[in-house]
């Protein structure tokens, strides 16, 4: 870390000198000082600047700025590396430097300037060591310094134990570690520029680089010279309460900075007595007496938290010898640097500043270098301060004497003491209230008066003097209309009364002349007047009238008031003795003051501000007339300036205490118009303004400002003018001005009523109307104060910052924010409310101010930063419990409010910090402070407030206290402490820190502040939780519902948190997840005891109403349930509710499937039973209802597309099972109605005649239908009846479907579509065959019941049930939509089976030919050739050929008749698949199938060829087609058989060729492969069972015996 020390001295500035108000700001690590503004082209600064750095890579950016009147324009810029900088302990002689109009930036860093102006500046840079004294003896020095700061106190024993610990990088703020709230000048710009911070002493390991550390260094002089004295004077306002603190010790550095409430760098040190400040001339930033160096023996800072401090000590044990040794040295040091004390007080003021003032002499160099002889006298004050106690100071030296140009100002006291030795525990009604002191203890409270006795006996004396004969006693004049002979002068305004034009007044006691308008003007006691012009007229008789009058006056006055004279007496504590000696004493002097009273006066006219302009240029040329009595002075004019400089002195003697000093401000004029003006008035310039100063108010030495007053009403006057008036009065020669004495006589007024008589309670006075500001104390007190401020002129605006100042040691005192308050707002309006008549801006009034611009303005800052603190706990401050503190906080608010208005329009700042955002980020500091508390002591607090049992024991050992792995029973209270804190923000504190309604709401700072802390805490224990997961999931929720509801309760609507998505439900996440887990295993088990439950009962209806039974209702109660308790956890993070209804959509989907499975198991063995197999699938239906319902209430459309599909998807699932139990329980009336529909075969069968049925015997059809129907209408009523009563409607249709399914199939194979045999197809092909070839012993087959066929009759009759069975099932609506009936397919294949009935075997054969086309191989694989000699490529898409066979087909039409010709040539077989042990003798059959053929020849036969696997036979054939249909009527049809004689040729393969094919060709070569047998669809296999029954047809026969063939078996197969 290294000091950089900056020197700002002067700048040459191109253009006029009017143009520039420059000042000057320094810029380096983020921290920003500024110089005070400088008028002129050749502006000098000379402040000096010190920088902490730690980063040597930077630069110093140095701008210069010209004050605008709304806005500062920037005049140039200079950049200064900081690796360019030398370093040196000794100031240097500085550089000029060009500004330059640009910066250059190079990673948003200033790198560098660009664009030079003509401008100049001079500066002195360098880094300084901050000691130069060899390391050992600097660790040394230190050693011992610290071994002096620890004596003693037993308070702080703990220090050896935390010794060792680390320091942290910065010094924590206060103790909730709110940086904002700390008293640590973060507002530095907004302060007085002469802030006197303490720099970081050299072991500070690391500070932060804030203006804290910014600090203003005094010149070589001052530290050289002002240094001295100040080390002295010092000691009597050392900041160090002996009531707590035995001495300084390293644990005690709280109060300089570390564990409560401020910073070290917060100008802390009341020590440094800032009475020495100076607010004026070229002294203002040069008189800041020590600095620094004094101060760095202090503890680099320490940080404390749960009332533990973290010290960083630099101790090492030694000696007692050595110690005695060091001691020795100290003394030395402290009695050398004692000794040089008398050089500063001895100078003479006007000494020229440039002389240097050293330790020895001019010609001596000093005995140490600077930086030890700091360390030196820092170690002094330690030991003189812990031997001689606080309460000794400097006897020989007046308390208000100051070095320095500026000598006249008042001190104002140090920063407030802002320490405390534990964190404070929060009050209201949470724990228990720890009182606070009253105010600005020691700091700005230590008056400096209380203790300067020989102040205070000269005060005792003219308070006395004052009230024995008050101003506003006095005799009044008596006046009487007069008129001059001879020109005569107002005594007042020295304006001419002559004549009956100009008459005037008189007084006729005492003579005294003046205007009319003058007369009230005049206070000047009457009778004290005559007697003093009697006595010099000799007209001794005459004098002694008016001294017996006065006298009596003065007894008078002593009998009324004697309360008055008690008080005094009390206040300033003298005896009766004393006081009845000194009244008598005052008396005299009240007497003698006309007559033996001389005054020897020094007058320096210094400067004036804000002067009017009288010229046509817009200036004036201003000069200034002093006169006393009858002696006038004039100064020299300045041309052409408002705010001119004189610096001249002038020295008058006065024998006259009523005398009065007239200052008139002139502006000199030299024209023909002001000479003609002189030779009628005495006056030829124009007048400026005046101020009359009685000489009875001038006391000591001043350096006042004194408003330039007007002379008539006509006058324009403004401004301000600047006196230093030195009185000598003869026997008081070495006395303060009468503004000290008037602080010392309300301060100890104040200290009397408010700490001896109140015990420190501040007794408001009771006053009403536009001057109750104005009334301090109680009649008798007010009646002291006001009439000294009159005798000795103060005024009335010094009298309130006085009492304002006083106010500040006690503001947290019952009442006194409110009266502060108000004093403030008045004078704030005092200084910035200009009247019309004066263009002096505010800063500039103010700055005129007699109090002390700096004074006053430090006093605002450390009580700004006071309030800060104690807004900082107002919940301690201020309890909501108690009304009056409650009212306190209101006007404590209204102060801060009337300060940052003073900062704003007094100071004049550009933007000083916020009320509303000051006490905003207080509010935030206290809620930060008090979380801490209720989180670090739950327990004890809720057990407190919140446990209703006392019996309950509530001793919890303290690791169990806090928030736990193990249980999470910890944060419900928390969560309850919590919102007892939101409720009272919102209910006490939100009504009365009502100011800034738009932007500060306690309540809703409380809760944003409140809920981040919580957050940020529980999301950590969430996360903690989550990896050992040792609580249930059930306490997780409960835990989720509490945080929600907090949230909702509060937080939700806040602007900060609304219409974002919060971040709690992350945390509980994974939890919820856990318990959806858990609950979908208790859901599984529950529904397995439900089912058992029901099961036990019969699967009873849960009501007459209800069809279904109590499972499904108790399954979905259960989900019900589970989904109530997610959707009241009313997650507002739509992507973790998306994740919740996925994790649940699988439990429903699991529960429910696991439901229907167990049904479907067990299903079939109910279906006996009458209703229950009706209720099990009601249950089903009545699940995909509330399946349903669920779905909607876990949103819908709105749901998240994963769980909707999975919902969805079982909805599909719980569809299909309702449709496989419907099938079961349809099919499960097969066998009956089997029966049915074989009764109404045979009655069928009992129907006769033929098919064209007459009119007259329709109704005897509908009547055989009737008949035919019974059988089944007689099942079905029954229970179908039943089924509509108990199934669900839904259910009742699928059942319906089902019956209409089974009673339509049935129908169709037992009725229709009979099978031909009881036995299997092969046989049917052999009966076939068998029929064909005649054999006789077949020939009752023929006859046997199953090989019948329908009549048309029957068909007719058949088709009337039909339409019966329709509207049956249709049930007039209530039953299956007739549409659905129409189309089912079941209907549409017995339609068709019964109208193939009715066609003819042609008709039926062109139907099987034309639809059958995939008969063989899928009608794959034939292969078409040019010629029969090529062969063709192996077919594709058969799999597994039995061989194949060559033809060529030729297909000639005859042009005329259009009859079809095929011509078919058998080439070859090829690649026979056969096996056999005897002969092997293949030929081919080919057989022509289609319409028409009955009488035409429809087969050929090859030869055979022996034991050839692979014939050829070259053989044609020609079949003759009729014209009736086209080739797409007719397919041939190949089969290879193996012959045999004496029984059936067996069959090796077949191919089907269909013409169709070959129709566009006419002709084809083609290889077929040979199939194992045909294949038909359902259209092919009805005709062929209908053709089967035509046996008396032979067409029918052989075609039905082609279509059953199939490949015989092999041999050894």
């Amino acid at each position: 870390m290294s000091l950089l020390c900056v020197r700002v001295k002067k700048a040459k500035l191109q253009g006029p000198p009017d143009k520039f108000n420059t000042y000057v700001t320094l810029k380096v690590q983020n921290v920003k000082s500024t110089t005070v503004a400088v008028r002129g082209d050749q502006p000098c600064w000379e402040q000096d600047f010190m920088f902490e750095i730690s980063q040597l890579d930077l630069g110093l950016i140095v701008e210069v700025w010209n004050k605008g009147l709304i806005w500062d324009t920037l005049v140039g810029t200079v950049w200064i590396a900081l690796k360019a900088i030398h370093q040196s302990d000794e100031e240097g002689p500085g550089e000029w430097s060009t500004l330059e109009a640009e910066v250059v930036m190079k990673h948003d860093e200033i790198c560098g300037t660009k664009n030079p102006t003509p401008h100049k500046i001079l500066l002195d840079t360098r880094f300084e060591l901050p000691f130069d004294i060899p390391e050992e003896e600097a660790r040394y020095w230190t050693r011992k310094l610290e071994q002096i700061n620890s004596l003693g106190d037993a308070e702080y024993s703990f220090q050896e134990e935390v010794q060792k610990k680390p320091l942290p990088s910065a010094a924590s703020q206060c103790s909730f570690e709110d940086a904002d709230s700390a008293v640590d000048d973060r507002d530095s710009d907004y302060r007085s520029e002469t802030s006197n911070s303490i720099p970081p002493p050299y072991h500070t390991t690391a500070q932060p680089n804030a203006s804290v550390h910014q600090f203003t260094v005094p010149s070589r002089l001052q530290q050289q010279g002002v240094l001295r004295e100040s080390c002295a004077d010092s000691l009597q306002n050392y900041d160090l309460d002996y009531q707590e603190h035995v001495a300084i010790s390293p644990a005690d550095s709280s109060r300089y900075g570390s564990s409560c409430n401020v910073s070290q760098g917060s100008s802390h040190l009341s020590e440094l007595d800032h009475s020495h400040e100076s607010a004026h001339g070229s002294g203002q930033e040069d008189d800041h007496q020590e600095g620094e160096p004094n101060h760095s023996y202090h503890s680099s800072g320490s940080y404390q938290k749960d009332g533990q401090a973290w010290l960083r000590e630099q101790e090492e044990p030694h000696g007692e010898g050595e110690e005695e040794k060091v001691c020795e040295t100290e003394e030395k040091c402290a009695d050398h640097s004692a000794a040089k004390l008398p050089l500063e007080l001895e100078k003479p003021k006007d000494v020229d500043a440039g002389a240097q003032v050293s330790y020895h002499g001019d010609n001596e160099p000093p005995p140490f270098p600077p930086a030890r002889a700091h360390w030196i006298r820092a170690i002094s004050k330690v030991r003189l301060r812990l031997q001689e106690g606080q309460d000794e100071a400097d006897p020989s030296k007046p308390p208000w004497l100051k070095g320095g140009p500026a000598g006249g100002l008042y001190g104002i006291d140090s920063m407030p003491d802002l320490r405390k030795k534990k964190p404070i525990p929060l009050v209201s009604d949470l724990s228990l209230v720890q009182s606070r002191k009253a105010g600005i203890t020691s700091a700005m409270a230590t008056r400096t008066s209380l203790k300067d006795e020989e102040l205070k006996s000269h005060v005792y004396k003219k308070t006395l003097q004052a009230l024995i004969y008050p101003i506003s006693c006095t005799t009044p004049h008596n006046f009487e209309v007069w008129t001059a002979t001879t020109p005569t002068y107002c005594y007042e305004c020295e304006g001419l009364l002559w004549g009956i034009a100009r008459q005037g007044m008189r007084c006729g006691e005492c003579g005294v002349k003046c205007h009319e308008k003058c007369q009230d003007l005049l206070n000047a006691d009457c009778l004290q007047r005559a007697a003093e012009k009697s006595s010099k007229h000799g007209a001794e008789d005459r004098t002694q009238n008016f001294i017996m009058a006065m006298k009596d006056r003065m007894k008078i006055r002593e009998r009324n008031k004697p309360e008055i004279f008690d008080l005094i007496r009390d206040v300033f504590c003298e005896s009766k003795l004393t006081h009845a000696q000194q009244m008598k004493t005052v008396k005299q002097s009240v007497l003698d003051g006309t007559s033996k009273w001389s005054a020897k006066i020094t007058i320096t006219v210094v400067c004036a501000q804000g002067l009017q302009a009288k010229d046509k240029t817009g200036s004036s040329d201003p000069y200034v007339t002093v006169q006393v009595g009858k002696t006038k002075k004039r100064t020299k004019t300045i041309f052409g300036n408002l705010n001119p400089v004189w610096e001249e002195k002038f020295y008058f003697e006065c024998h006259n205490s009523s005398d009065r000093i007239k200052v008139r401000v002139w502006d000199e004029d030299d024209d023909i118009k002001s000479r003609v003006k002189q030779r009628l008035k005495r006056e030829s310039d124009d007048f400026l303004g005046q101020t009359i100063i009685e000489v009875r108010t001038l006391s000591g030495e001043m350096d006042v400002w004194y408003n330039l007053e007007k002379r008539t009403d006509k006058s324009a006057v403004s401004g301000a003018i600047r006196l230093q008036i030195s009185v000598e009065i003869k026997g008081e020669e070495k006395v303060a001005p009468y503004h000290i004495q008037y602080t010392c006589l309300h301060e100890n007024l104040f200290h009397h009523l408010t700490d001896v008589q109140g015990n420190g309670v501040v007794k408001i006075p009771d006053a009403k109307g536009d001057d109750a500001w104005k009334v301090y104390f109680d009649e008798t007190a007010q009646e002291i104060v006001d009439e000294f401020a009159m005798r000795y002129g103060i005024e009335s605006i010094y009298q309130a910052m006085t009492h304002f100042a006083c106010l500040s040691s006690k503001y947290m005192c019952p009442g006194v924010p409110a009266v502060m308050s108000t004093l403030l707002a008045n004078i704030n309006a005092y200084y910035a409310h200009t009247t019309a008549s004066t263009n002096v801006s505010a800063s500039d009034r103010f700055a005129a101010s007699n109090f002390g611009k700096e004074r006053f303005v430090k006093l605002l800052d450390q009580l700004h930063n006071s309030l800060r603190i104690d807004l900082s706990m107002y919940r301690n401050n201020f309890p909501a419990s108690s009304r009056e503190r409650l009212q306190d906080l209101k006007s404590t608010v209204d102060l801060l409010t009337s300060i940052t208005f003073f900062r704003m329009k007094v100071q004049e700042l550009q933007s000083p910090p916020r009320a509303s955002q000051v006490v905003k980020d207080c509010v935030k500091a206290c809620l930060n402070s008090t979380y801490e508390y209720i989180f670090n002591n739950c327990h004890e607090l809720y057990s407190r407030e919140y446990q209703t049992d006392p019996n309950k024991n509530q001793d919890l050992p303290p690791e169990e206290q806090g928030p736990s792995i193990r249980n999470l029973d910890f944060w419900p209270k928390l969560i309850t402490l919590i919102v007892s804190i939101i409720e009272e923000d919102k209910n006490s504190y939100t009504p009365v820190l009502n100011q800034f309604p738009q932007e500060l709401a306690v309540g809703k700072i409380s809760a944003e502040v409140m809920w981040s802390l919580f957050a940020q805490d529980m999301k950590y224990a969430m996360e903690e939780h989550e990896k050992h997961r040792l609580c249930k999931s059930a306490d997780y929720m409960n835990l989720h519902f509490k945080v929600k509801w907090l949230y909702n309760e509060y937080v939700r609507d806040l602007p900060a948190f609304k219409g974002k998505v919060p971040e709690y439900p992350a945390w509980f996440e994974q939890f919820v997840m856990q318990w959806l887990d858990e609950n979908e295993d208790v859901s599984l088990e529950f529904l397995h005891g439900a089912l058992e439950r029901d099961k036990k009962d019969g699967f009873q209806q849960t009501s007459e109403h209800a069809l279904f039974s109590c499972s499904v209702v108790d399954v979905f109660t259960q989900l019900n349930q589970s989904f109530e308790i997610i959707k009241k956890l009313e997650c507002p993070d739509p992507v973790i509710v998306a994740h919740y209804n996925r994790r649940f959509a699988k439990t429903i989907g699991k529960v429910l499937m696991q439901y229907a499975d167990i049904l479907s198991k067990s299903f079939e063995s109910y279906c006996s039973k009458e209703k229950l197999p009706c209720i099990l699938m009601n249950n089903i239906q009545q699940l995909r209802v509330q399946l349903e319902k669920m779905f909607e209430a876990m949103g819908g459309k709105e749901l998240d597309a994963e769980a909707s599909d999975h919902l969805k998807e079982l909805q599909v699932k719980l569809n299909n099972v309702l449709d496989e139990l419907s099938a079961v329980f349809g099919n499960s009336f097969q066998t009956r109605i089997d029966e049915c529909v074989k009764q109404m075969s045979d009655i069928l069968c009992q129907v006769k005649g033929t098919g064209n049925v007459a009119a007259n015997a329709r109704n005897t059809a509908a009547q055989d239908a009737d008949n035919v129907l019974r059988p089944l209408m007689d099942f079905l009523d029954g229970n179908l009846t039943l089924f509509a009563t108990v199934c669900e409607k839904t259910v009742l249709k699928r059942v319906l479907k089902e019956l209409w399914r089974v009673v339509m199939n049935t129908m169709e194979k037992l009725i229709v579509l009979p099978p031909l045999t009881d036995h299997t197809g092969t046989q049917l092909i052999f009966s076939a065959a068998k029929e064909l070839g005649h054999l006789s012993k077949l020939k009752d087959h023929m006859v046997r019941e199953e090989t019948r066929s329908l009549t048309p009759k029957q068909c007719a009759v058949l088709d009337l049930a039909l339409d019966t069975i329709k509207q049956y099932f249709h049930a007039g609506g209530n039953g299956l939509k007739k549409t659905f009936l129409e189309k089912s397919p079941d209907l549409q294949s017995l339609r068709y089976a019964l109208s193939l009935y009715t066609q003819t075997t042609d008709t039926l054969i062109k139907t099987f030919v034309q639809t059958q086309t995939a008969q063989v191989h899928d009608g794959k694989g034939i292969r078409f050739t040019a010629n029969e000699d090529v062969l063709p490529d192996k077919g594709s898409g058969v799999d597994d050929p039995v061989g194949e066979v060559s033809i060529q087909i030729d297909l000639y039409t005859h042009p005329g008749t259009g009859e079809h010709k095929v011509t078919v040539k058998v080439v070859a077989a090829n690649d026979l698949k056969w096996q056999t042990s005897g002969m092997f003798r293949p030929f081919v059959e080919i057989t022509m199938i289609g319409p028409h053929q009955s009488d035409k020849k429809r087969k050929f036969t090859t030869k055979s060829k022996s034991n050839n696997w692979a014939p050829k036979y070259n053989e044609t054939f020609h079949f003759i087609l009729g014209n009736e249909d086209g080739p797409d009527a007719y397919e041939l049809q190949v089969c290879v058989k193996d012959y045999c004689f004496a029984r059936e040729d067996r069959v090796l393969g077949i191919a089907v060729m269909q013409l169709r094919d070959i129709a566009d060709k006419g002709s084809c070569a083609c290889w077929c492969p040979l199939g194992r047998r045909i294949h038909m669809d359902e259209t092919g296999l009805t005709v062929l069972r209908i053709l089967s029954q035509r046996t008396n047809d032979e067409v029918a026969r052989e075609f039905v015996k082609l279509k059953s063939e199939s490949r015989s078996t092999e041999e050894g197969t």
